[in-house]
């Protein structure tokens, strides 16, 4: 889960990390009061979960009450690359010297984290990386060992932070691997962290993203979540436990096991190109276990997707047999009744493959094809989208 701006600056107060204040307004008059509480000079920024918000115009600096409040009405309803500014957030200004850069992730690769740091901060680190490759200092962290005081001062080093500035900012780096430990985040994100003209260490602007797996550990994390951005399709799936992203595409998706999805959302954009470019409308991997109820849920998710013409599901039998899968289908077409309106093309192969095809055919439901493999699934559902 991605957090907004003004949630990842309240979570480095908790742990003492220095930021500015901050007061968060959704309406032009909220963003004058809060720079009225604040005084002086203040910048207004657009909360979105996307990067290029100052190109953009989703950031101003307000020399007064009354331009903050121009600012607010002229940020609030952008879009931003497809995100529309709801909130913004009022923070204090800043009289900036320097700007840098500080990241710690999780490393998938190494089963390991990483740490990113550069003494040139504020512009798209992208680039920089790409561009300049030697000014982003890249430094594994043992997840058993974290981000010490020693740590943190090999990290400033590496990133050529002078012998004045490197202990300065190595403390706000055990204090930002505290957010991301702590908070069992995924991502902790500084750009820019700043040196003030009064020399203080400051966390302008932070990115957060937290670890939904470890979601039973912090239930205060469910108050982050913003449930009115959240995509309905993908609320009903997670109410669900349901894998389930939606895409741009005809084909709706259902499958058992993530490496299977995968390869049907391949398949079927390829067999697409050869029907009026139909795409994969989602990803759904329903697990091991495919009973009707799952079926129903997944089934039920995919079908209130308006732009959904037909459905591919696609299981291979394991532990799991083809028999449950397909007496799970039929129970599920049951369940669903009229709500059930779009073509079904089934692909069913491994344990008890012929039983499980053998019920489908008895069943002989309308909306049910059969189909011998993946690939002549994913084109007779590609062909269905298309008709």
């Amino acid at each position: 889960m991605d957090l907004y701006e003004y949630q990842a600056r309240d979570l480095f107060e908790k742990y003492e990390v220095p930021v500015l204040a901050g007061i968060i307004a959704d309406t032009p008059e909220e963003a004058k009061a809060a720079a009225e509480k604040l005084g002086g000079v203040v910048v207004v920024k657009a909360q979105v979960k996307t990067g290029g918000r100052g190109k953009a115009g989703g950031v101003k600096v307000a020399k007064n009450p009354d331009e903050a409040f121009e600012a607010a009405q002229a940020i609030l309803g952008l879009d931003i690359k497809g995100h529309v500014v709801k909130r913004v957030m009022v923070a204090a200004g800043a009289r900036i010297a320097k700007e840098f850069y500080f990241s710690v992730l999780l490393d998938r690769a190494n089963r390991s984290y990483l740490s990113l740091s550069s003494v040139e901060g504020g512009m798209e680190i992208e680039e920089l990386a790409v561009e300049r490759p030697e000014a982003l200092a890249r430094i594994e962290v043992d997840p058993l060992e974290g981000i010490s005081p020693e740590k943190a001062l090999e990290i400033a080093k590496a990133a050529k932070f002078d012998d004045e500035l490197a202990p300065k900012v190595a403390d706000v780096f055990v204090k930002l691997f505290n957010v991301y430990k702590g908070e069992d985040a995924t991502l902790v994100e500084v750009n820019p962290l700043i040196q003030s003209e009064d020399g203080d260490i400051i966390a302008l602007d932070g990115k957060v993203s937290l670890d939904e797996n470890a979601g039973f550990r912090h239930p205060e994390h469910e108050e982050l979540e913003d449930k009115d951005a959240a995509d309905p399709l993908e609320a009903k799936a997670k109410q669900h436990d349901l894998n389930y992203v939606k895409l741009d595409g005809q084909v709706g998706i259902i499958g058992n096991g993530a490496g299977l999805v995968m390869s049907t959302l391949d398949v079927v954009a390829y067999a697409g190109e050869s029907h009026g470019g139909v795409k994969p409308a989602n990803f759904l991997d329903i697990g091991g276990g495919a009973s009707a109820t799952v079926m129903a849920a997944g089934l039920d998710v995919i079908l209130g997707d308006a732009q959904v013409k037909s459905v591919f599901v696609n299981v291979f039998g394991g532990i799991t047999s083809c028999v449950a899968v397909a007496e799970g289908i039929v129970k599920a077409l049951e369940i669903l009744g009229d709500a059930a309106t779009k073509p079904l093309v089934v692909r069913l192969d491994g344990n008890q493959v012929e039983e499980g095809r053998q019920i489908l055919a008895a069943a002989n439901h309308p909306l049910v094809t059969l189909a011998a493999g993946m690939d002549e699934g994913a084109d007779k559902a590609a062909e269905l989208a298309n008709a």
